[in-house]
């Protein structure tokens, strides 16, 4: 038996790191997980509207997945081969190709980097100045990006960035993102902070981006303002890189979140749910000219997971070989802004954020917001917070929830949102 399931909880605060936080907001023993459910050493079952932060966007054990690995290590399939060709990753790379960048028209090359995503990030951003031999990258306020040094300078949250303990994090530009001024167009601000030789902006190597917000607080970026960071890229001579990590994989209502805007990125970092089954698994995507790495140039033990490789091409065959999963996704999005909508008509001021199955409401308070999460949480849903201030209550539900599983979770929240006393939102 597992001493995770048997354990008393104070071994948790006697020997983990202070470090831990999700545990500190769902103080749960969970045992076991199937589909939406997560399951505690009670017997005890939650909803899970969180999915690993979006590392399960297909849900806990999927069957055919589960199947399949099983039978890879049972048959003694290979565990770690560094970059060696194994057949696992010949058929992942395969799938790839044939399910996700040839019916999009994208000749993207795929880079195995280490097995998170900031590995992803931090890839992208050495390859950008390789390529440029630049060294500064624009990014945008309210991005998250990692949490390592390279990927945290790209990264605006206060918090996460206190935790480099005094290290300069740098050769990073901040431009405003689309919609943080209010009325004003942040594109003609960078624009114009571009185009003016005394601004101070270097020229850059890369604009770093998420088309959808996720730790920032569910922003999502309209076609138009994308549009237009793709064409300012291009005419400053630099890498357009979407950071496509929560945001892809469908979480934002198709594969990528860049789909149907009439861009096609420099590079693109994937990770979270790229393995299907919540396995470590992280890649950059890289347009063919750019891929000028030398071998081993960049690397790392355990860039690209041979187990993921069996799930990750088990998901793209199963959920996306056709159009039916992405309407499925549509459906739910619908439902989910249906009920988001209703939670924010009983809070004066609060307002719907992002798209697709990545959507939430800004509460205004992030006191309102966590009081809101507790509520539901005691009743069997797990949710979280997000936003510069942690107002913003996030829906994360896999994107395979059983439409009742869904509604009734929705309607969890719907509850606790009634329950917890809120006032007015005070005006800015």
């Amino acid at each position: 038996m597992s001493t995770v399931t048997t354990a008393e909880p104070t071994i948790f605060s006697r020997r983990e790191s202070e470090a831990r936080s999700y545990c500190r907001a769902f103080d749960a023993v969970f045992t076991r997980a199937s589909g939406s459910t997560l399951i505690d050493r009670e017997g005890r079952e939650y909803t899970d509207f969180l999915s690993g932060c979006s590392s399960l966007n297909y849900g806990h054990n999927d069957p055919d997945m589960k199947a399949a690995l099983i039978e890879h290590i049972t048959n003694d399939g290979i565990a770690h081969g560094l970059d060696m060709y194994t057949e696992t990753k010949q058929a992942f790379l395969e799938a790839v190709e044939r399910v996700v960048l040839e019916p999009r028209g994208m000749a993207h090359k795929v880079m195995m980097t280490g097995p998170t995503g900031t590995n992803a990030v931090e890839a992208a951003l050495k390859l950008a100045r390789k390529v440029t031999g630049r060294k500064n990258v624009i990014a945008f306020t309210n991005g998250f990006h990692g949490m390592t040094l390279g990927a945290l300078a790209a990264t605006g949250n206060s918090g996460k960035r206190g935790g480099a303990g005094g290290v300069s994090l740098n050769d990073m530009t901040r431009m405003p993102y689309d919609g943080s001024l209010g009325e004003v167009d942040t594109l003609q601000v960078i624009e114009a902070m571009l185009d003016n030789p005394s601004s101070g902006v270097d020229a850059p190597a890369a604009f770093l981006v998420e088309l959808v917000q996720g730790e920032g607080g569910l922003n999502a970026a309209r076609p138009e303002w994308v549009r237009g960071i793709a064409a300012l890229a291009k005419k400053h001579g630099a890498l357009l890189i979407v950071d496509d990590i929560q945001a892809g994989i469908g979480r934002a209502g198709t594969f990528f979140s860049f789909e149907e805007m009439g861009v096609e990125p420099d590079m693109v970092t994937l990770a979270k749910s790229l393995s299907g089954f919540g396995l470590p698994f992280a890649a950059l995507l890289i347009r063919p000219e750019h891929d000028i790495w030398k071998p081993a140039e960049h690397n790392g033990t355990f860039r690209g997971n041979t187990h993921a490789f069996v799930t990750a091409r088990v998901a793209l065959e199963k959920f996306w070989a056709d159009d039916a999963f992405q309407r499925e996704i549509a459906e739910k999005a619908e439902v989910l802004t249906d009920s988001l909508q209703r939670i924010a008509d009983r809070i004066p001021g609060a307002r719907l954020k992002g798209r697709g199955m990545m959507q939430g409401v800004d509460v205004g308070s992030g006191e309102v917001a966590a009081d809101i999460c507790a509520e539901a949480f005691r009743n069997g849903l797990v949710i979280e917070t997000s936003g510069a201030h942690d107002e913003v209550v996030k829906v994360l539900a896999p994107l395979t929830t059983p439409m009742e599983q869904f509604r009734a979770g929705l309607a969890t929240l719907e509850a606790a949102a009634e329950t917890c006393q809120v006032t007015p939102i005070a005006a800015e």
